[in-house]
């Protein structure tokens, strides 16, 4: 299994359990982060190797978010101040970008990602929390779009997605002001799913959840997950055409169905073939 410098990561029963390990600096996202977390979740997405994904931390806080050593290691975040202006310009643009993608590789996973959150949730930590499927907190957990507190604009994610789960004018005053949203508010508003005493009881929970999701047919799991961000992304029409052309192609009445009705007149867990693995190009 490959070592890695910001996560450990165990996949056990069909659920692949990606852990923040640097609480000695907050989990401070430095550019190792970056490169190795769409690294993991595509394997993973590749390999089929699970049904479900949980993310959580260790230490204090879940993130700190940007290390700052990503805009101070001379490796190029400017956009390479030296280079000719719209070279340059467009050198950020797609720096940019591919930080985007680190995080919408969780979006676009063939399985749900269940998040865990502790303590602070910051900047960009934020941003990777709404491309979740699912969030839990601990009560004294909070979130904070942090970029506005050091003269940004959150540029990762945040706001093409948390407009989605949260009411507008919230978004607006927390990316206006840098203030911090409670667990408690984050639970009363619907981005968070559940609360917990404890990190241990919330990860119990989390891992639970996602072994119960694990049993589901993936194929049918992998089409809910489909269709939600469609819907979330389109319209009432178009996600009404886009299910039933998805059924036509994907619809498995004669194997899953048919298992989980046997299964049931037998008393016992259905047995589903994993997704297809996604083969590399030769």
């Amino acid at each position: 299994m490959t070592a890695y410098t910001c996560f450990n990561v165990e996949t056990k029963d069909k659920v692949a359990h990606i852990q923040l390990k640097r609480p000695d600096v907050f989990n401070a996202m430095n550019r190792a982060f970056w490169n190795e977390l769409p690294d993991i979740v595509n394997k993973i997405n590749d390999d089929a190797s699970a049904r479900a994904i949980v993310i959580s931390s260790t230490g204090k806080h879940f993130s700190a978010g940007m290390d700052l050593s990503v805009f101070t290691d001379g490796q190029g975040v400017s956009g390479g101040a030296t280079r000719e202006a719209a070279r340059a310009r467009l050198g950020l643009r797609g720096e940019a970008a591919r930080l985007q993608r680190s995080f919408s590789c969780l979006d676009d996973a063939r399985m749900p990602v269940l998040l865990a959150v502790q303590g602070g949730c910051i900047g960009g930590a934020v941003d990777l929390s709404t491309c979740a499927d699912m969030r839990y907190a601990t009560k004294d957990a909070f979130f904070v779009i942090q970029e506005i507190n050091l003269a940004m604009t959150a540029d990762v994610g945040t706001f093409p997605r948390l407009c989605h789960l949260l009411p507008q004018g919230l978004v607006r005053e927390l990316a206006y002001s840098g203030r911090r949203l409670s667990a408690k508010k984050a639970y009363d508003l619907g981005f968070v799913n559940e609360l917990f005493d404890s990190q241990e009881q919330m990860l119990d929970h989390v891992l639970n959840l996602a072994g119960e999701i694990a049993t589901k047919s993936p194929l049918a799991v992998y089409g809910s997950k489909v269709m939600i961000n469609y819907a979330r992304d389109h319209s009432i029409a178009d996600g009404l055409d886009y299910i039933a052309t998805w059924q036509a192609g994907m619809f498995s009445a004669n194997v899953d169905m048919a298992e989980s009705f046997k299964a049931k007149q037998e008393k016992r867990t259905p047995v589903y073939e994993d997704l297809p693995k996604i083969r590399k190009a030769m």
